[in-house]
Parts: C-alpha cells; sequence; structure tokens
C-alpha cells in the first residue's frame, strides 16, 4: 500500500462540542464522503489527569495550563454531579493528506480567527475565554475550540501513541512499528516494576503487542538510562478508563 494511504491524524471531539451536542455534526464534515478519510481508531475516554498532562505537556507551566487540563478533563462544562457526563470521543483518521485534510475542516486554533477567516470551520463556533489568577487580574486565555487535529506527522505519532495502544487499531490499519513485549510490567505510584507490587497496575505482559517506542522506553527505564518520552507517556493510554486509586487520587501519580 502507498505510504501516502497510511497517513494518520488523531482527533479529539473535546467536552465543550460534546456538551453543545455537535458530535453528530463534526463526524459528518469529517465523514469519509467528504474527506476521503477512513476511521483507523474511536474510543469513549474519561480523561485522568496524566492523560490530560501529557497530552498537553508543551504547555506545562503556561498561565493558562492548569485551566487547559480542567477543560480537557471535562471539569469545566460539567459539574461534580454530572461527572460522569465527561469525556472526550478520541478518533484515528487515516488516508492520503489526512493531517492537512482533518486541520482544514477544524479552522485556525484560536476561534476568533476561526471565525474572520475560516467561518464554516468547526473552530469557529468555540470561544475565547480570559484565565484570571488569584486576584480576578485577567493572565492568559483559554480557547474552548470543540476539536484537537494533529498538527504534523511528528505529533501525530506522538498523540496517536500517547490515546491509544495498538490493540485499539486493527493490524492492517497500525501506521507505527509494533513488537511483542518479553516482561511483564507494573505501575504504581510513578514508579516502574517488573513483578507485581499490591496496588500497582499491569501495563504489559509477555507476548502482548505494544508500540515498540513505548517497549524500548520501558527497557531503557528499567536499565537506569534516558529514554526518549517519559513513563507517564508510555503508560496514561493503558489507564485510559481505569477507576483505581491509582489515577483517583492525584497524589498516586
Amino acid at each position: 500500500m502507498d505510504k501516502r494511504e497510511l497517513e494518520q491524524t488523531l482527533v479529539l471531539i473535546k467536552p465543550d462540542a460534546l456538551k453543545q451536542s455537535l458530535t453528530g455534526y463534526m463526524l459528518s464534515l469529517l465523514s469519509e464522503v467528504h474527506t476521503g478519510l477512513r476511521f483507523a481508531g474511536a474510543k469513549i475516554v474519561t480523561v485522568h489527569k496524566m492523560l490530560a498532562e501529557e497530552h498537553y505537556a508543551e504547555h506545562r507551566g503556561k498561565p493558562f495550563f492548569p485551566s487547559l487540563i480542567d477543560y480537557i478533563t471535562g471539569r469545566i462544562h460539567y459539574s461534580e454531579e454530572d461527572a460522569w457526563k465527561r469525556r472526550v470521543v478520541a478518533l484515528i483518521y487515516q488516508g492520503p493528506d489526512a493531517i492537512k485534510k482533518i486541520r482544514d475542516i477544524a479552522g485556525p486554533t484560536n476561534p476568533q480567527q476561526a471565525r474572520d477567516s475560516k467561518p464554516g470551520s468547526v473552530r469557529a463556533l468555540g470561544t475565547v475565554i480570559p484565565v484570571e489568577d488569584g486576584n480576578g487580574a485577567v493572565v492568559d486565555s483559554r480557547m474552548d475550540n470543540l476539536i484537537h487535529a494533529s498538527a504534523n506527522p511528528a505529533d501525530a505519532e506522538r498523540e496517536i501513541k500517547l490515546w491509544f495502544a495498538p490493540y485499539d487499531i486493527p493490524p492492517a490499519m497500525r501506521e507505527f512499528e509494533t513488537a511483542e513485549s518479553d516482561e511483564h510490567y507494573y505501575f504504581k505510584g510513578g514508579r516502574l516494576f517488573t513483578s507485581h507490587e499490591p496496588g500497582s497496575a499491569c501495563i504489559m505482559a509477555p507476548g502482548d503487542v505494544a508500540w515498540q517506542s513505548d517497549l524500548e522506553a520501558l527497557r531503557s527505564i528499567m536499565a537506569g538510562k534516558k529514554a526518549a518520552c517519559s513513563l507517564n507517556t508510555v503508560v496514561a493510554k493503558y489507564l485510559i478508563n481505569e477507576q483505581r486509586e491509582l489515577i483517583s487520587n492525584p497524589s498516586s501519580l
């Protein structure tokens, strides 16, 4: 198959889009009829803190970062009483020029710019929210822009591997290299183990198919060597929709 046929991109339908019942509208715009692209993966995700922080790692330390985390985890748009509604729809689209096609439909990152330059795009329906400090002074802004779309091939690979494990994607549609694990890997309290610890989560077992880059990172971490990515980047996807204390208690992250 032509490599162009395998180009993939991550799309997230964010909590504000779900609350406004824009899912069907967005999926229609992104459909194979309009884009020529196909689904390669789909899942409904309750976004935990670790996953949110890894997805937005480039913004860590910025004034709007905490608000951004609350946004993607659904805390801004759904109260504690409606916490069960907090979710994101994560999708992988595949096909020629997938990244560019999806970005064109999504529109500029800033909703105000989207309304000015591309009024028919998804983000033209979004809003820009001021971010205030503890004294009520506006220090930055957060863009509630309804949809995430990978910006380039490197981002697409990082993001797809962050949100999806290989078993979430049909074998014929996996763009990135996989390998079989030859070890057990467990996670607890921000640490990695190769034998079970009480309260730990089994991330991988012998024979499990994983992203080759994830396995390389885990092996480096266990050997005390510098890995190409953080442990949380590898682990986050395996704890999606996990409800145990491992995720629900921030101190365990």
